[in-house]
């Protein structure tokens, strides 16, 4: 098992503003560590779009206040960094398709189906796992680079 230097656990309500706090508080999160200014990018722009799809997607229809996005936070001592978001909302009736470039269930045509892509090509791994009705949580791994 892999040693833990240092891990953040917060929930919040599922609403847009929140996508900035979550890029924030994560940035927070790793001051202390080092990263290029490189790497702070790409893990916040990782985070922003688990955090967005939790909202926009796990919650489509429903007044995010009363829902939460839990975005955990965990570095290791091999300096790999864990993000997790979770959502408790619909669910991915079919995860391999929902990771397939361009592919949205977005019908007003304002999202373009990166979101997946893009994450996985910022870190160097990616698992989600879904139940309809149930929610999702997107895993992602990034090696931290001195």
């Amino acid at each position: 098992m892999k040693e833990i230097v240092n891990f953040a656990r917060v929930r919040f309500p599922a609403v847009g503003e929140n996508e900035g706090f979550a890029r924030t508080l994560t940035a927070g999160f790793l001051m202390h560590l080092q990263v290029t200014p490189s790497q702070l990018a790409d893990i916040k722009t990782v985070v922003s779009e688990a955090v967005t799809n939790a909202i926009v997607h796990g919650y489509r229809g429903e007044d995010g206040r009363k829902r939460e996005v839990l975005l955990e936070l965990c570095f290791y001592k091999d300096r790999t960094l864990l993000i997790r978001v979770t959502d408790r909302g619909r669910g991915i009736e079919n995860v391999e398709k929902a990771m397939e470039p361009f592919f949205t269930t977005d019908r007003e045509g304002e999202r373009s189906g990166m979101g997946f892509t893009v994450m996985e090509s910022f870190c160097d791994g990616l698992r989600v796992s879904s139940r309809v009705g149930r929610g999702t949580t997107v895993t992602l791994f990034k090696r931290l680079h001195k």
